[in-house]
């Protein structure tokens, strides 16, 4: 059974990570499809070595924000993270478990894995309907050794609101001035083209499923799946493919402490090496949690996937948090989110 039929139930695949065997209530979370691959990994051996399970339900960034706002979860999650005001309201704390990157993926036939070459103003003149067709002269400008169809491209976009949208329009919005002014940067943006579909699960589908289309999707899903992601020009303009080097690069000189709920975006980083669209995932837990037992499980959770998590992150070509920043995070946690 494929990667994307597996997750494509959402909360039915996310039920299954704590079925049989469960000694206590589980550690409840939903939001982020970007971080699901992961987390669904650390929950598969968390469970066998502690029986305690997690309940995620990988439902989308805006979905799991107004789950936590509402206190129907444990924890919520989000890779479009809340400003500071916006968590200080909500009574909220807000920290970075994990990193990530997105790639653009292509169904072109004959095309390989980073063959096709692409830039930002490129990319969002495709999400602007600028660039109609494949043989556009600005792609085959970019890719003048490549066999490019005449056909339409079918544009693949979010329908739901989401973390994994926000991090793609914060790039474009960066790197292509009429993208910026037209439709700019949000979980969920007025879309001037394209399909819609849910979660990164359906966006990977949809791909799969559609000649000449291009879409967006955390690189884990692409690998999953093994649908062709494309190289991408940086910010130092040089193509560079998606790979945990260009990834922990663009990481690498990250002030996690500049702002309020280590609110850092990662995308368009300068360096040579950088990916142009990293970004974190963050999990989202209120300070004074209507069940306190249930934060204290979570709060067990999370510091095992920092402890013994990494590797796992690592084959699934995620990127761990840096130490010294996890330090930080196990401070706020005793500092501000009441357990007992």
């Amino acid at each position: 059974m494929s990667f994307v039929r597996i997750i494509r139930a959402g909360v039915f695949a996310a039920a299954a990570l704590a079925a049989a065997g469960a000694q206590a209530a589980d550690i409840t979370g939903a939001g982020a499809t970007f971080p699901y691959p992961i987390y669904s990994k650390w929950a598969d051996a968390y469970k066998k070595e502690t029986g305690a399970g997690l309940n995620y339900q990988s439902i989308g960034s805006g979905a799991g924000i107004k789950q936590i706002q509402a206190k129907t979860v444990v924890f919520g999650a989000t890779d479009a993270p809340l400003k500071g005001d916006q968590l200080a309201k909500d009574g909220l704390v807000q920290w970075p478990q994990v990193m990530g990157s997105l790639v653009a993926v292509v169904n072109l036939e004959g095309v390989k894995p980073g063959e096709l070459v692409l830039d930002g103003q490129t990319l969002g003149d495709i999400y602007l309907g600028k660039i109609k067709t494949w043989d556009d002269a600005a792609i085959k400008k970019l890719n003048p050794s490549v066999k490019l169809p005449s056909a339409a491209i079918a544009v693949v976009r979010r329908s739901d609101g989401s973390g994994t949208t926000f991090l793609w329009t914060n790039y474009l919005s960066k790197v292509n001035a009429e993208w910026k002014a037209k439709a700019g940067e949000g979980t969920a943006v007025e879309w001037p083209v394209g399909v819609g579909a849910k979660g990164n699960e359906g966006v990977a589908g949809n791909v799969a499923q559609t000649k000449n289309a291009i879409g967006y999707v955390e690189y884990a899903y692409a690998k999953q799946n093994k649908l062709t992601y494309t190289g991408l020009v940086n910010a130092a303009g040089k193509v560079v493919q998606p790979t945990v080097a260009a990834f922990q690069a663009a990481a690498a000189n990250a002030d996690w402490s500049k702002e309020p709920g280590y609110r850092v975006i990662l995308t368009n980083q300068p360096g040579e090496a950088s990916w142009p669209i990293t970004g974190a995932t963050f999990i989202l837990m209120h300070k004074q949690p209507a069940d306190k037992a249930a934060a204290a499980e979570a709060l067990k959770f999370f510091a095992w996937a920092f402890e013994k998590g990494d590797k796992m992150a690592e084959e699934l070509d995620y990127i761990p948090m840096p130490d010294a920043v996890v330090k930080q995070i196990k401070a706020t946690w005793e500092k501000d989110i009441a357990t007992k």
